[in-house]
């Protein structure tokens, strides 16, 4: 009798092994999580060892020092034939993460949850050649995933939703659960919504590209690091709460939304983002770039530790 597998105590297979992968892999071993990796790229061996490293010691920092082991498999079929979990990170294409999700579901033991990190797809197109689609989630992580604790879920029912959240929140991520999927899930739409917003003040020369970006990370950002616009705009409300300030000041958001731009990205819209971008980098890399923001999360999730631990 085939054993059906129904927890999650484990190894991980990470399947599709760039950035994103990569970093999965760093969490899962860091909290004492075995991981067989998978990707087709012929140098992946020697990549993914190093970029696993810098992030286990970000983590490192955080005090998460798990003894996982990382093994990498030539063949797809033997990373996650003796996995507990797998987590694919295929590219972003309905096509290649289709085929890659149907070949995970034929190896897979029975039983074991397979979760689809896309940012923007729908699971029901995802899972259409597989065999067992029902054990296929959405499970779309923010980058990078080691240090960003979110996790978007959508499942094909509340039970295996529910399981693959305890899964992650035993990793120390923070899952949220959708009722039902959405192109872009939660967390991109309302990122999509702020971005069409932030170019559309650059495209009507209302502000330098590097000043709106301090005005959201000086301002509005600071808050929604602690808390999101609900709760935000509650606190807003003083002694009344949410009921009051939407009573009182629900019109003049009304009059904002009215006021909001539908932004094309032509030519000239796109050179002078660009432009703009490059003027606020000044110089500084990529690599440096992404330093200076894994820094700056990682000195952010201290202070939420912190907080935390003194009963916040």
């Amino acid at each position: 009798m085939t054993e059906i597998y129904t927890d999650e105590s484990g190894p991980v297979a990470v399947v599709g092994c760039g950035t994103l992968g990569a970093s999965w892999a760093a969490l899962f071993l860091a909290h004492g999580l075995d991981v067989a990796a998978h990707d087709p790229a012929p140098d992946i061996a020697k990549s993914l060892g190093p970029a696993v490293a810098r992030a286990r010691a970000q983590l490192a920092e955080l005090g998460l020092t798990g003894g996982g082991r990382l093994v990498v498999h030539a063949r797809l079929a033997d990373a996650v034939s003796g996995a507990r979990f797998v987590q694919e990170n295929a590219p972003e294409n309905e096509g290649v993460k289709r085929a890659v999700l149907a070949e995970i579901d034929a190896h897979a033991a029975a039983g074991i949850l397979v979760a689809s990190s896309t940012s923007a797809m729908l699971r029901s197109a995802l899972v259409a050649e597989c065999a067992t689609p029902d054990r296929v989630i959405v499970a779309h992580p923010f980058h990078p995933p080691h240090l960003v604790p979110l996790v978007e879920i959508v499942a094909a029912d509340a039970a295996v939703a529910a399981r693959a959240a305890a899964f992650y929140a035993g990793l120390g991520r923070r899952p949220v659960i959708l009722r039902r999927e959405m192109p872009g899930h939660i967390a991109n739409r309302l990122a999509s919504a702020l971005y069409r917003e932030a170019v559309h003040l650059v495209a009507e020369g209302v502000a330098s590209v590097a000043d709106i970006d301090a005005a959201l990370c000086n301002g509005p950002g600071l808050r929604w690091a602690a808390m999101g616009p609900h709760m935000t705009y509650h606190l807003g409300g003083g002694a009344g709460g949410i009921r009051h300030y939407l009573d009182h000041l629900g019109a003049s958001q009304e009059r904002r939304w009215a006021s909001l731009g539908q932004p094309t990205l032509d030519a000239a819209v796109k050179a002078r983002i660009v432009e703009g971008v490059e003027a606020e980098a000044a110089g500084r890399t990529l690599l440096e770039l992404e330093a200076r923001r894994d820094r700056a999360l990682l000195e952010i999730l201290k202070a939420r530790i912190e907080v935390a631990g003194d009963g916040g």
